[in-house]
């Protein structure tokens, strides 16, 4: 920057190995071998294994992991650092976090049924590493996962998902997808390459060569000037290194070779334009961010401003630049309740904050005001209980707290700014800006604050040179006093719709630029016409709503004080607010017109109007709408005439409009009375039933997700063991093809002497079916000239003493008999083994050589 540091340098991308979460439930078993199955030994990457288990059963995941990649497979150890090329396994019944470059795990909180452990390891992902976390949602039922993948979308991180058709439950990768936060979606062993082609790459790799020092130039300018045309936004005056790196991402992502070829393809595809802006935009937030901070705000700053004059009773005004989801708000108003306990009831005053973001998604989260359980797991249990209440997907904002902020998408740069602010935060926010547009806005802030007013900022932000106009709280401090003595009217540039021809351009302190002279002189003369000799109108809706205001109308309505209402009913002067209601409603329900004659404007009846309501049938654009005509009343005669009658009788016409008045009044009076006690029934009635309904659908829903949970644990269990099952069948296979190759008659029996297995030589000696397993050895019938078998068998069992005998057959051959006990591997006795080695040629021989 010129001129010296208006902030702390932008960190660059962050060094260290790059950690890759990975998420899975049901069905999950098979992408994740897949997945690791083709990933490289020597990626340099930190792999985090996390998967919906049951918390009483122990994982054979580490086991089946390990035959799948040459990477060490192991069960995640709490406060372990992690090692590049290791695959680390979350245990059962626990939550895995990263802090520090180190694993954390923690006795989950939630109920069984409410445990969102991918969510948790994402969202720790996100804040600890940055751009550096990789999170990638594979098979599995619910949406665990996709606030994940947001929080590490929001800061800069990858997001990848498995192909919902090659996943066996979809509904996980689904929801991930149409969150809009995913980066890549692939089969799973196609991921892996993908992957590591985006974080090998640098910016310096997709850089044009005749780019500018700032790492810009015109391809860059160009993709600048689309993004504008597209969202009307400017990002010209960001910093560069940080749009390079932000816009190389969504060039890695397409697997594009260079800038340029991805301005072409910008070009071609239109909606690339909308993930490209989500992508720019920096969404770095947390409760409490910075504790200390808060702790000076609440003990230092808040008391100054409630200490204020007892004549001054205005509310106070805040202002959230770049709240992102809402957190950063949500905690100034935790903070100023807090501060407001210690404050006598007499000097408390209600606050009122404004917090704003470029990115749509991120204010409509805020709105809403919902969050996880791993964005409060930081929060005291004392605050937690306090401001928020807790919900089956997280935890919802205290309504006392939501009503007092207001949320708006908003753009510093080109928008108006708020004004007669007492506090003003923008924090990490300042940092993405480039020089030029920090010079500009430090004095805006100046202005936006009322005198005495505090601003904060960011841990790596300072007010820069601008001293003169901020006073620091302490040395070093990211609070700011308002200062009185920095003469900066003369200093402030508002901001002001424009395009910028070229990014160096820009980047100037630019003012706005004298519109040209419009080129219809019809309308514009028509437009005086209106203004001079035309009364004033409005045009409302049926509900009372102005929708259009000609001429001057500032004698009849006025703003209301509060909050900005645009509603005749609100800014219809007092003295006139009745009868125009009355006439409004039956002009619209009558579909005619109704005057209203020398209304006055005030009780001394020095102004009076005439008012004109005509409801509108034509055009049919303008059906069920009225015109209102306002038009000054001639008065001056009434006057004198009321003074010479002063001593004389009333004016008939005097009393007929005052007897009229009081009717009008008296059946407005009723009407209101019945309107409000059933809208008071009705109101209760649906409470009630609200109520009812909510409570139920709580019930349904804890219901339902506990029942997903725990069909997602069995189905994760299931997996496991059908992979042992599998390994158990090929062992079998492989004894079985063992115990066949060795020529030799074996027969198992069981403790009951019944037939439990045999191998297929068996036959020579026996003659044995399939059908004959279970059968007692007494009912086989054998060519063994061997009596005393069955004996012999039971006298092994007893004993377990080793047999062997030596026995002729019918037909002429001999063989060995053994009898062993059969033992497992726990060393017990279940049956007996009896083999049967074929030892007909050797008794020839013997035979023979008797002989000889």
């Amino acid at each position: 920057m010129p001129d010296g540091p208006w902030t702390a340098p932008l960190p660059q991308a962050p060094t260290g190995p790059c950690v890759v979460g990975l998420g899975a439930s049901a069905g999950g078993l098979e992408p994740l071998t897949q997945f690791l199955a083709a990933v490289p030994a020597s990626s340099g990457l930190v792999f985090l294994v996390v998967q919906h288990m049951d918390p009483t059963h122990k994982t054979l995941l580490v086991e089946l992991l390990q035959r799948a990649t040459a990477m060490p497979v192991q069960e995640a150890v709490d406060a372990q650092p992690m090692a590049a090329d290791t695959v680390y396994v979350i245990p059962p019944d626990a939550e895995l976090t990263v802090l520090g470059g180190a694993l954390h795990l923690a006795k989950p909180e939630e109920p069984r049924g409410q445990r969102l452990p991918i969510d948790v390891l994402f969202s720790s992902l996100a804040r600890e590493l940055g751009e550096r976390a990789v999170g990638v949602v594979l098979s599995g039922m619910g949406s665990d996962g996709t606030l994940g993948l947001q929080a590490i979308k929001s800061q800069g991180g990858l997001a990848l998902a498995q192909q919902p058709a090659s996943a066996q439950f979809d509904a996980m990768p689904r929801s991930a997808i149409g969150a809009g936060c995913v980066d890549v979606v692939a089969l799973p062993a196609e991921l892996p390459a993908r992957l590591l082609a985006i974080v090998g790459r640098t910016p310096t790799d997709v850089a044009p060569p005749a780019a500018a020092p700032d790492g810009g130039g015109p391809a860059l300018d160009t993709l600048l000037a689309l993004l504008h045309d597209h969202t009307r936004h400017d990002l010209a005056l960001y910093k560069s290194n940080t749009l390079v790196r932000r816009v190389d991402r969504r060039i890695a992502v397409h697997g594009l070779a260079s800038l340029a070829a991805y301005v072409d393809f910008v070009r071609a595809n239109p909606h690339e334009l909308d993930l490209l802006f989500k992508e720019m935009l920096i969404g770095v937030t947390a409760f409490f961010r910075d504790p200390e901070v808060w702790q000076d705000l609440q003990q230092q700053v808040l008391p100054a401003l409630l200490q204020r004059p007892a004549s001054d009773t205005r509310p106070l005004r805040a202002w959230v630049v770049g709240c992102s989801t809402g957190e950063e708000a949500y905690s100034l108003a935790i903070a100023y309740v807090e501060a407001l306990d210690s404050v006598p009831a007499a000097a408390r005053r209600p606050l009122q904050i404004f917090a704003t973001d470029l990115n749509a998604d991120a204010i409509a989260s805020a709105r809403s005001g919902r969050y996880a359980a791993a964005s409060v797991r930081d929060m005291t249990p004392q605050r937690l209980a306090r401001f928020f209440t807790e919900r089956p997907d997280g935890y919802l904002i205290d309504k006392r707290l939501r009503d007092m902020v207001l949320f708006a998408q908003h753009d510093v740069i080109i928008d108006p700014p708020f004004t007669r602010l007492d506090i003003l935060s923008c924090r990490n926010l300042m940092i993405y800006f480039g020089a030029a547009l920090q010079k500009r806005l430090v004095p805006l802030f100046h202005y936006s604050l009322r005198p005495g007013g505090a601003l904060l900022l960011g841990s790596s932000e300072t007010v820069g040179r601008a001293q003169s106009l901020f006073t620091p709280l302490r040395p070093k401090s990211r609070l700011y006093w308002r200062s009185e003595h920095g003469g900066a009217a003369d200093a402030v540039v508002f901001p002001t719709h424009r395009r910028p021809t070229s990014r160096s351009a820009s980047q100037e302190t630019a003012l706005p630029h004298p519109k040209p002279p419009p080129s219809n002189l019809q309308s514009l003369a028509d437009q005086l016409l209106l203004q001079s000799y035309t009364p004033p109108a409005v045009l409302v809706n049926e509900a009372g709503d102005i929708v259009y205001i000609s001429g001057r109308t500032g004698r009849y309505l006025e703003p209301a004080a509060g909050k900005a209402n645009w509603n005749i009913h609100v800014m219809a002067r007092p003295a006139i607010r009745a009868q125009l209601a009355v006439a409004l409603r039956s002009a619209l329900h009558e579909k005619s017109t109704v005057e209203l004659r020398a209304l006055r404007l005030d009780d001394e009846a020095t102004a009076a109007v005439d008012i004109t309501v005509q409801a509108i049938v034509q055009p049919a654009s303008l059906a069920g709408m009225a015109l209102v005509v306002f038009r000054d009343a001639q008065v001056a005669a009434s006057r004198r005439g009321r003074r010479g009658k002063a001593a004389g009788a009333a004016d008939p016409g005097v009393a007929d409009e005052l007897l009229r008045s009081r009717e009008e009044i008296q059946a407005l009076r009723q009407e209101m009375r019945a309107s409000q006690e059933e809208l008071q029934a009705a109101n209760e009635e649906l409470q009630s039933t609200n109520e009812e309904l909510q409570s139920a659908n709580e019930e349904l829903t804890t219901s339902k997700e506990e029942a997903q949970s725990m069909n997602e644990e069995l189905q994760t269990i299931n997996g496991e063991l059908q992979s042992k099952l599998d390994d158990l069948a090929l062992a079998q296979s492989d004894m079985q093809n063992l115990l066949n190759s060795t020529d030799i008659a074996t027969l198992f029996l069981d403790n009951q002497l019944n037939v439990r297995r045999y191998t297929e030589q068996i036959a020579r000696v026996i003659h044995l079916r399939e059908s004959d397993i279970g059968r007692p050895l007494s009912e086989l019938a054998s060519t063994l000239l061997y009596p005393a078998l069955h004996a012999d068998v039971q006298e092994t069992l007893r004993t377990l003493a080793f047999s062997e005998k030596q026995i002729a057959t019918t037909d002429g051959h001999w063989f060995t008999v053994r009898i062993m006990p059969y033992r497992t591997l726990a060393n017990v006795i279940q049956g007996v083994v009896i083999t049967f080695v074929d030892i007909t040629v050797a008794k020839e021989l013997e035979s023979r050589l008797r002989k000889a």
